[in-house]
């Protein structure tokens, strides 16, 4: 199969394509950036903007699946503004979908976000739904997938706990968290256990027009990644709550002098990343045979 990963180069394109290649297929990530990454000499590096349709609408001519991973972090605010969401998420999307109906691609896999929702309360998750809309309006062969936090290897999720810490207590031991770290939920999967679920899903029937939740095998507040996190590496820290609204003010102002989080991240803060079901049984994995944060951090 001729796989197309836009997005090739980021943090999960590398081990899809990796992956993708593994088993045989012709891969070609499509990156701003293709000459960034580490991946296996057989896959082909592509030149485009998902943002810039002329850029990229070459890169589809005879691939028979596309997968869509362009995604900026909805734990940092972007460069370039909120706005920048909708230009990335929605119009990178609509672009690829575009040139992957011209060029009769038959498969089209959306990385998406849970909670993705076009009335949503950020910008991230508004663009996410608007996406999702898009991708479900075109005439393509589509599945969406939703997972939870991915981490591992070259990962940002581990270092945003230290860098929340950075940015309310730096150079203290104590560590407020905003709400305690007890407002928000996650269920993190690692990348090397996410992207074969993704590649089963391009090489298998049945997936077209399904959207999936998924997420590892354990569900942890913010608090218990970050207490995780620092155990990890042999260090006691005191997590000491944080008011909301004082949260809320402080990532606003910070955002306002051009850090990197603000009201989308405190809007982030004060609402769960887990999947409503976990469809990773219907795609084959027993959750709880996946690796947990813990046992990823400290090497098992």
């Amino acid at each position: 199969m001729d796989v197309l990963v836009a997005g090739g180069t980021g943090f999960i394109g590398q081990y899809l394509c990796r992956e993708l290649d593994s088993r045989g297929h012709d891969v070609t990530a499509l990156a701003r950036n293709p000459h960034g990454g580490s991946l296996p000499d057989g896959v082909t590096r592509k030149e485009g903007d998902v943002t810039d349709y002329d850029s990229i609408e070459g890169a589809f001519e005879g691939q028979d699946a596309v997968v869509f991973l362009v995604a900026l972090s909805p734990l940092f605010k972007p460069n370039g503004g909120d706005e920048m969401h909708e230009r990335v998420h929605l119009g990178g999307t609509e672009n690829c979908l575009r040139a992957a109906e011209e060029h009769g691609v038959d498969r089209f896999l959306q990385m998406s976000a849970l909670g993705a929702d076009p009335n949503g309360d950020t910008h991230y998750i508004r663009a996410k739904g608007k996406a999702e809309g898009a991708v479900e309006d075109s005439d393509l062969e589509w599945t969406i997938v939703r997972p939870s936090i991915v981490f591992g290897d070259g990962g940002e999720f581990v270092s945003f706990t230290k860098q929340l810490k950075g940015m309310f207590a730096p150079g203290v031991p104590l560590y407020p968290l905003p709400g305690g770290g007890d407002t928000m939920r996650f269920q993190p999967i690692l990348v090397d256990e996410f992207v074969p679920v993704l590649a089963d899903i391009l090489e298998e029937e049945g997936h077209a027009g399904q959207t999936y939740e998924v997420g590892g095998p354990e569900t942890l507040t913010l608090r218990e990644v970050t207490n995780t996190v620092y155990d990890a590496e042999g260090k006691s820290i005191t997590i000491v709550p944080l008011p909301m609204p004082m949260a809320k003010i402080g990532l606003t102002v910070l955002g306002n002098l051009g850090f990197k989080m603000g009201q989308d991240q405190y809007e982030s803060l004060d609402f769960d990343n887990v999947p409503a079901e976990n469809d990773l049984e219907a795609l084959g994995r027993d959750p709880s045979d996946l690796t947990t944060l813990g046992e990823y951090l400290r090497g098992a």
